[in-house]
């Protein structure tokens, strides 16, 4: 079986911790579920950052030179974030390696998605991605960089466009990858970049991590999708004593469903809008039970199949 599993950002990144023992120890716990995947399936495994934008930082707005000679922007914490999940995925694609038969080909891929330049969002960017600033500072830094802020709790935040992915740049030699079976790690999730002039450009947007690794299962034709997060699945009534796992779900009942489960809902739209256009199998959960998602036995299951309430007993489904 051909599956794309997309890791949200909290699975490798506790309390937006970056780097670290904690973190290598949770890149270990990783690779070591997703190489049980690995040793029976063709793997993509999509790194989904969820607060990043990746288009390099134009010259000369009040930045700092860095080893390239190159100006960045004062951007705390969001200059060029390509450049920490790479090294993210590497260190992934290495741990993958310690635990795969040394035969297996492993590799890393810098994805980039196409997006329209005229898309609506980016008239109207409303997706926060870097650090808190506060009072005066945000404004300066704002003005400095030429960014929209918003605010957010007690400070503001940088807003960018947040367009709809429309084609992934390397659908083809990743699908050779796959065919030849090696196991992918996509990082990031999908880099944004808009034609230009017969050429294409990186654009300063943010891709929604979700449908940016649907893209990616979608081009390789996977016969499953999996989102991994630190749920157990989507809980429907979360937060109330009637909260109940959703164990099964048909795509047009959950589309309803989508703007009643919280923060969830991105991760319900994209296994959703992924079995709508294919037909096929999503499933979300937690990591610890990456095999049984795809086994159909926990977490989520998201298909277009009318299954047996009694197979579920003591969670949802939703038709």
């Amino acid at each position: 079986m051909r599956i794309v599993i997309a890791l949200c950002e909290r699975v490798l990144h506790r309390h937006g911790g970056q780097g670290g023992p904690e973190q290598a120890s949770l890149i270990r716990q990783a690779a070591a579920q997703l190489a049980q995947v690995a040793h029976a399936h063709d793997l993509v495994i999509v790194h989904a950052g969820t607060n990043r934008i990746a288009a390099p930082a134009p010259h000369g707005h009040n930045g700092h030179s860095g080893c390239n000679g190159h100006t960045k922007h004062e951007v705390h914490g969001d200059a060029f974030p390509v450049e920490a999940d790479l090294n993210l995925a590497y260190r992934l694609e290495l741990e993958l390696r310690n635990l795969l038969p040394s035969d297996r080909p492993c590799a890393t891929l810098l994805s980039m998605v196409e997006v329209d330049s005229h898309d609506p969002a980016f008239a109207h960017p409303d997706k926060p991605v870097g650090s808190v600033l506060l009072g005066e500072r945000a404004l300066a830094v704002a003005r400095a960089n030429h960014w929209r802020i918003a605010q957010d709790g007690i400070g503001y935040r940088r807003v960018v466009p947040n367009p709809r992915p429309l084609r992934l740049l390397q659908a083809e030699p990743l699908h050779r990858l796959v065919e030849q079976g090696t196991v992918v790690v996509c990082a990031v999730g999908g880099v944004p970049v808009a034609a230009d002039g017969g050429g294409l450009r990186g654009v300063e947007a943010l891709i929604d991590c979700y449908s940016g690794a649907a893209l990616v299962a979608e081009a390789i034709e996977a016969d499953l999708f999996v989102i991994v997060t630190e749920m157990a699945g989507v809980f429907l009534d979360w937060g109330t004593a009637n909260s109940k796992l959703l164990r099964h779900g048909h795509p047009s009942a959950l589309r309803e469903l989508a703007s009643t489960v919280g923060s969830m809902a991105p991760t319900l739209q994209a296994a959703s809008s992924f079995v709508e256009r294919t037909g096929r199998r999503a499933a979300i959960g937690a990591l610890n039970d990456v095999a049984r998602l795809v086994d159909g036995s926990a977490g989520t299951t998201i298909s277009c199949e009318r299954a047996d309430p009694r197979r579920f007993e003591g969670g949802a489904v939703a038709y």
